[in-house]
């Protein structure tokens, strides 16, 4: 069973990453540049400030948590426990991959801490913030999935890193966001 499913995500890999071309190859690039995003980072923190006012710090606390939490289940957790070459060491693959200018990443892959900090951050968000930042949501949904997919594009991912990934990710944001909602109900019945 696992090995059906390593050679899909092999199989599904290639036919991704093998869609480069020249237009989206600096795209896919920065897309995948932690330090391109800062600017898009503080617009939100502005955001949540402005909206929320005092109340943001324990916003800001739970996305420190959150992050926290997506990156070392990710990156030191499951990846050292699994220990799933990236494609861009697996020895069979080597000519068959397009690799950005970023290079081969890490040797492991399994999961991708991009997709799972992109999609924890974005579903939180999702979860806490009210109908009216709902052009938000689709902005920061956008975003999780360029960033997951620029990871298979610049060829350092498989697909089912970045999906399985993603869903660690979104369970995150999700709990933390409940976790931030009761904190926020126990502030509310302590002031009653």
């Amino acid at each position: 069973m696992i090995e059906k499913l390593n050679n899909i995500d092999t199989k599904l890999f290639l036919y991704l990453n093998g869609q480069h071309n020249a237009f989206f190859d600096p795209i896919m690039y920065w897309a995948s540049d932690k330090l391109f995003w800062v600017p898009f980072y503080v617009l939100l923190a502005i955001l949540l400030v402005w909206h929320y006012k005092k109340q943001s710090i324990p916003i800001f606390i739970s996305i420190g948590l959150l992050i926290t939490l997506a990156d070392q289940i990710a990156s030191h957790l499951i990846k050292h426990t699994v220990k799933r070459l990236r494609p861009s060491h697996e020895p069979s693959l080597q000519g068959l991959i397009h690799l950005s200018e970023a290079g081969p990443g890490g040797q492991y892959g399994f999961v991708s801490s991009h997709a799972a900090n992109a999609f924890a951050l974005a579903s939180f968000l999702f979860f806490i913030l009210p109908k009216k930042f709902n052009w938000l949501k689709w902005i920061l949904g956008f975003w999780a999935l360029l960033v997951t997919y620029s990871r298979i594009y610049n060829g350092v991912h498989y697909p089912g890193d970045v999906i399985v990934a993603a869903f660690i990710g979104i369970v995150l944001g999700f709990l933390i966001s409940k976790l931030l909602m009761f904190y926020r109900k126990k502030l509310q019945d302590k002031s009653k």
